[in-house]
């Protein structure tokens, strides 16, 4: 017996109080300050710790939140589920990360687990129909499902219009936009709507390449320049790519045509992406604010009132020279 896991009740009789005193600590319920101590003393000198799925199955809450992300090998989805992980830790939750790579199954899975008290809620980075009930709380990442189902996302359109107005100060006068993505809509499309908007403003060229993911190969890129070459030079002398990703692949490519940035193009991508963590930047490019985008997912959907959340919380971005650019 004395290899057994501590119970609430040794953790009662350790502490010299009422069982029904350690329910309501470990429950968030208010006791006296002295009493809580007791508690959470003899609690780590008897090394009990709270079986949270157990008192989830009693209590339809279990501090825990899922995560939907297509990947952890990107930056960007990393430094998001690192942010989204600290924010609920300092609320008392832990965060369950489902790596989906964009399938539909896994993705619905981890909503059929949540209907099943495992989980609290959902934040969820997808471009897939999931069939949501309307009773489960669920926040979307760049993508609105439905107009009860808030969405987060950065100022797509205005950073689109950020990055044509920052080439235009910065001396360009033909200008391009590069996407690729998911074939499903979503709030980063506006980052093109954004760019070409400022363009037919300032009625300057703009030549548009847009692309949906398993289309988008180099060799689309490499034609796409080679169509606006004239004479080696490249007529085009801004370029917006949706993704710091793709901004770093042109970087490449207009490296084998014996094209440089920001010598011969300049380049715009779009996320904000630095190497290791660090401050060193892939590109000039419009900075999400991850942080902030993690800290209101996590708000929303732990909000008790969720009456008057908001469809959409478009959060403001900016933009950071990183090379590609003559500043």
């Amino acid at each position: 017996m004395k290899n057994a896991a501590p119970t609430m009740k040794d953790v009662a009789q350790e502490a010299g109080v009422a069982l029904g005193t350690v329910s309501k600590v470990f429950n968030g319920i208010p006791v006296g300050e002295s009493y809580k101590a007791k508690v959470e003393e003899a609690a780590r000198k008897l090394g009990y710790q709270v079986n949270q799925y157990a008192r989830g199955l009693k209590t339809n809450k279990t501090n825990t939140v899922a995560v939907i992300l297509p990947g952890v090998n990107h930056p960007f989805f990393a430094a998001l589920a690192q942010y989204i992980c600290e924010a609920l830790a300092r609320r008392d939750y832990r965060m369950l990360l489902y790596v989906t790579a964009s399938n539909p199954e896994i993705e619905q899975n981890c909503v059929n687990m949540v209907r099943q008290n495992k989980a609290d809620g959902i934040i969820g980075l997808t471009y897939n129909p999931l069939a949501v009930d309307e009773d489960l709380p669920f926040v979307g990442i760049d993508r609105s499902f439905r107009p009860d189902i808030p969405c987060v996302a950065a100022d797509n359109y205005g950073g689109g219009r950020l990055a044509a107005e920052k080439l235009l100060e910065l001396g360009c006068r033909r200008l391009a936009f590069l996407r690729t993505g998911s074939s499903s809509p979503g709030e980063t499309d506006k980052r093109g709507d954004g760019f070409e908007a400022v363009c037919r403003a300032r009625q300057v060229p703009c030549a548009v390449l847009r692309r949906n993911d398993g289309e988008d190969g180099d060799e689309v890129f490499r034609e796409f320049f080679r169509a606006h070459m004239a004479g080696g030079r490249l007529e085009i002398d801004g370029i917006f790519c949706s993704t710091d990703l793709l901004a770093w692949r042109m970087q490449n490519i207009l490296a084998e045509l014996g094209l440089r940035a920001p010598e011969d193009v300049q380049i715009i991508g779009f996320d904000g992406i630095r190497r290791f963590g660090g401050e060193t930047l892939y590109c000039s490019t419009i900075v999400q604010p991850i942080a902030k985008m993690a800290e209101t997912c996590v708000d929303l959907l732990l909000a008790k009132d969720r009456s008057n959340i908001p469809a959409l919380v478009c959060l403001p971005v900016s933009y950071a020279a990183g090379g590609t650019t003559r500043e």
